[in-house]
Order: structure tokens, then C-alpha cells, then sequence
């Protein structure tokens, strides 16, 4: 990967991000669940900090950084991806943005394997891990309201 497929790929995420802040928006303004509203601000804003990294990264303002791995226990990938509906419940808000972090970090993942720069492979590596934070995030998440009968 030359450094011109670089930027064009960071230029994707990039406005990968903002969709995925769109949407998290969009959604929070037009469910009627209360809490799937506050769920779906606090995932508009995250999304907002993952863009603001990717600019930094495209512009080199941000040289090193990383991420703490977080367990994968692929609650994520038992789950079906639910239908979108201004009814949305709660378990499902949470299922449907957990399906979107794991792909970002599948895709993530993916890069980091096609790149044969080890600095590039570090870059999407560090963004796998951050994907997976969230998606292990979201899957705690997932499972204290899908199953509150452990708690």
C-alpha cells in the first residue's frame, strides 16, 4: 500500500465516521425510547472523537498512539443485526451498533494484514483495538439489558 491508497483509505474512514455519526444523530432525534435516545447521543459523540483521530493520523498531526485490547467474547457475532424502526428497543439500539463496531474493526483488521508498511500496519491496528474497546463496550452493554435476569 503506497501512501497515496493510504490516505484515500483514511479518507473513507474518515467519512465512515461521520456517517456513523449521522446516524447515531439521526436516530437519537427520531426514536421515542428515552433511553435509546441518550444511548444513541453518547454513540453520535463517540463517533465524533473517532473522526477527530483520523484527521489527525491523515494530517500527521498525531505521529504514535494506542489502544488498550479489550477481551472479544463475540457476543457480537451470535447477534442478529436488528431491523431499524423509530420503535427501536433499547436491546436493540445497543445490538445494532455493536454489529457496526465490530465491522469497522473487522475491516480494521483487515488492513492491517493487507499492509506490508509495519507503520501502516500499527496505524490500522491501533484503530482495530479501539473498535473492539467499543464493541466490547457495547456487548457488556448488550448483555446487562438483553439478559438483566443475571444481574
Amino acid at each position: 500500500m503506497n501512501q497515496s491508497e493510504f490516505e484515500r483509505i483514511m479518507k473513507l474512514a474518515i467519512e465512515a465516521e461521520t456517517e456513523a455519526y449521522e446516524f447515531y444523530r439521526d436516530v437519537s432525534e427520531k426514536v421515542t425510547d428515552a433511553s435509546v435516545k441518550k444511548i444513541y447521543q453518547e454513540f453520535a459523540q463517540e463517533e465524533l472523537g473517532h473522526r477527530t483521530l483520523l484527521e489527525q493520523i491523515l494530517k500527521h498531526d498525531i505521529k504514535t498512539f494506542s489502544f488498550t485490547g479489550a477481551s472479544d467474547y463475540k457476543v457480537s457475532e451470535t447477534v442478529e443485526l436488528p431491523r431499524l424502526s423509530l420503535e427501536l428497543k433499547p436491546v436493540d439500539a445497543i445490538a445494532l451498533a455493536m454489529k457496526k463496531e465490530e465491522e469497522a474493526m473487522k475491516t480494521y483488521y483487515s488492513l492491517a494484514a493487507l499492509s506490508a508498511d509495519p507503520e501502516k500496519q500499527k496505524i490500522f491496528s491501533e484503530l482495530a483495538k479501539m473498535e473492539e474497546g467499543h464493541k466490547a463496550r457495547m456487548e457488556s452493554l448488550y448483555t446487562n439489558t438483553a439478559f438483566p435476569e443475571v444481574w
